[in-house]
């Protein structure tokens, strides 16, 4: 095991405990292969499945592979029009599995989400039975304040980048706190605790994935 792996893992086991603690689960996999395994398992056939806006799960390939299933997939990708997005978006709220990444997450177990539409941290706090969270180890932050800062000047410049909006981070690279038309940091929201306990479940992932 490399030192970095050896780095990983350890910290994986401390927010693991912090998970509990907040009734949420959470398991370390070394490789997102392993995470998609699992979670496909974890995933009966018959299940009503949908899932936020994540390169981390589009890394992992988990989204084709269920597409295959015999499981109905409320997928957003295939909308043709705003108004059937929006009713996918709805719809999300009574999937049986819902897929998503966290933008951070804290070394005490709390989940770092700022999102512009909000379908996303939506469906996180309520709605669907099940919430599936991958995590790639890279993501893994001190406390609340590194976490939203991660989030304003790390994840932030490339994704506006890859959705193809004009915002000044997207020029500059960093965070202005804008309210520009482009704007995606419109909701934070902060994830300590699960009132229903095991409904999340945390993947965390010995990768670099995602922003």
């Amino acid at each position: 095991m490399t030192p970095l792996a050896q780095a990983y893992e350890n910290k994986a086991k401390t927010i693991i405990k912090a998970l509990e603690r907040g009734n949420m689960e959470g398991t370390y996999f070394s490789t997102k292969e392993e995470a998609k395994a699992y979670a496909l398992q974890l995933i009966p056939d018959g299940s009503v499945i949908s899932w936020g806006g994540s390169m981390t799960v589009d890394t992992l390939g988990i989204k084709e592979s269920l597409r295959n299933r015999e499981v109905t997939c409320l997928d957003r990708e295939k909308a043709t029009s705003l108004e059937e997005t929006k009713e996918i978006y709805r719809r999300a709220f009574g999937a049986d599995y819902f897929l998503m990444s966290s933008n951070a997450i804290t070394m005490d177990g709390k989940l770092i989400n700022i999102d512009a539409t909000g379908n996303r941290v939506a469906a996180l706090i309520f709605g669907p039975e099940h919430v599936l969270v991958f995590v790639g180890m890279n993501k893994v932050v001190t406390d609340e304040r590194e976490g939203i800062s991660r989030v304003h000047n790390i994840a932030s410049p490339p994704n506006v980048n890859r959705i193809g909006l004009k915002t000044p981070c997207s020029t500059t690279g960093f965070c202005h706190d804008c309210h520009s038309e482009g704007c995606i940091c419109c909701n934070t929201v902060i994830t300590r605790h699960s009132r229903q306990k095991g409904r999340i479940q945390v993947l965390l992932i010995g990768e670099s994935l995602g922003f």
